[in-house]
């Protein structure tokens, strides 16, 4: 682990094991990938950081390395939050593994993703279209009143307008879903 903090005064002899301890140890190293991390680290020591590719920040715990970003949120206050999300290439039904999470469409392929009535009050699911591909978003069973875009009814079907843009759902009482974000019926 890092040394801590040291204030350094003028005409003080700067030593490697000082460089190294207050200063490597406590920066957030960037590597490739967890292969790449583990080949230049070596041994890690509790409260190193690091980033892997820019997309993801971890930090080592004394015995393993924790993920710290993207945020895996798996309760709070007893009630079950779960922030996890899958990357798809085609036509899929949500299931409540995906409450609070996302889907990315992956694909140039046409695809629908189906809703059925799986989230608590107030859960959403976050879809974003990550290429080409028409995203369709439909109502599936269970669902008795589904809205957006200025419409309404179960037989709707919402698609997200662009590439790069996102849509959410969101369960707002009992059998009742609303579809926000860039979409058009």
């Amino acid at each position: 682990m890092g040394l801590g903090r040291k204030v350094f005064a003028a005409g003080d002899v700067l030593a490697a094991a000082d460089l190294n301890g207050y200063l490597m140890e406590q920066s957030v190293m960037n590597f490739a990938n967890a292969t790449d991390r583990t080949n230049n680290i070596g041994t890690a020591t509790a409260g190193m950081v690091t980033t892997l590719g820019g997309t993801a920040m971890d930090i080592f715990n004394g015995s393993t390395w924790q993920s710290v970003y993207p945020p895996v949120i798996t309760s709070l206050a007893g009630s079950v939050i779960q922030n996890g999300g899958t990357a798809i290439t085609a036509s899929m039904t949500a299931t409540s593994a995906l409450e609070n999470g996302t889907i990315w469409v992956n694909t140039t392929d046409p695809v629908t993703i189906t809703i059925p009535d799986v989230l608590n009050t107030w859960d959403t699911i976050t879809i974003h279209r990550n290429a080409g591909g028409t995203v369709s978003i439909a109502a599936g069973t269970g669902v008795t009143s589904w809205a957006g875009a200025g419409t309404a009814g179960t037989g709707v079907v919402f698609k997200i307008d662009q590439t790069y843009r996102a849509a959410g759902i969101q369960k707002v009482a009992a059998n009742s879903y609303r579809v926000v974000g860039r979409i058009v019926a």
